[in-house]
């Protein structure tokens, strides 16, 4: 089968959620059923930009590859390839970790 590839329009971006820690500071390991989805991930594809009011297009200020913090219930969710992704707004994601 081949692989579907997904480009995002005007100011979404696709991020796909990065794995969370199984183990606590203190060593105590979290079950499956009581860990929470992660709220960083890695953008895998970017759109173009969002137009003004005057029709000019202000392009993103993140970029493919980079880790970036969004809201607990933003975005929407899909599933690419058997793989979970986030398509979400860029004023919805919250900082880029640097």
């Amino acid at each position: 089968m081949k692989s579907k590839k997904i480009r995002p329009l005007h100011d979404r971006v696709i991020v796909k959620r990065l794995p969370q820690e199984t183990q606590s500071h203190g060593g105590i390991i979290i079950p499956d059923t009581a860990k929470e989805k992660p709220v960083y991930g890695s953008v895998s594809a970017v759109g173009p930009g969002r137009r003004n009011d005057k029709g000019e297009l202000v392009s993103m200020d993140v970029k493919v590859g980079e880790v970036v913090l969004f809201g607990k219930y933003a975005g929407t969710e899909i599933v690419v390839d058997g793989e979970e992704h986030l398509i979400l707004r860029e004023e919805e994601i919250l900082g880029v970790v640097g």
